[in-house]
């Protein structure tokens, strides 16, 4: 990363490397099975090459979405700084997002099903600003636990905003 989405004064944390398992099975859930059902539609109601053309386009995206799928989730990452968090994302199109500790009004802490299965949660820092994305996905519970717990001492500190 460069300079532009890498600012100084912390440490950066990955999420962790089981999230890459959890993003493949979405893809598998999203765009492979999909594929699976069209095809075998087009090859009942249509032609053979209208299957195997629908197979093969479905088959290729599947594939590079899920090759892309490590690339993405290291791009992911989250630095906690004196007073304030800051999250990044995005290999091809970089965010980050920093948020003062101030500006906090609430911690939210999200586990579905398969995140619980891998040990995973998502910890979202809600602010007055709707346009605030400030959610960081893949992390395990115990580091979830641990930030949450960490914001709200130092909300509770400086009379911020929780």
């Amino acid at each position: 990363m460069d300079a532009l989405f890498d600012p100084p004064g912390g440490r950066w944390q990955p999420v962790s490397p089981r999230y890459i398992t959890v993003k493949r099975l979405s893809v598998l859930l999203t765009w492979g099975i999909p594929t699976l059902i069209v095809a075998v539609g087009l090859g009942i109601i249509w032609t053979w090459w209208a299957a195997l053309v629908a197979a093969i386009v479905g088959l290729a995206i599947t594939m590079w979405r899920w090759l892309r799928m490590t690339k993405i989730v290291s791009a992911w990452g989250w630095c906690e700084r004196g007073t304030d968090l800051c999250i990044r994302s995005g290999p091809m199109f970089r965010n980050l997002t920093i948020v003062p500790y101030g500006r906090m009004q609430s911690v939210e802490i999200s586990s579905g099903p398969v995140d619980r299965h891998f040990g995973l949660a998502s910890v979202q820092l809600v602010t007055a600003s709707p346009l605030s994305d400030a959610t960081i996905p893949g992390m395990p519970h115990a580091d979830a636990v641990a930030l949450r717990d960490r914001i709200t001492a130092i909300a509770e500190t400086s009379d911020a905003g929780l």
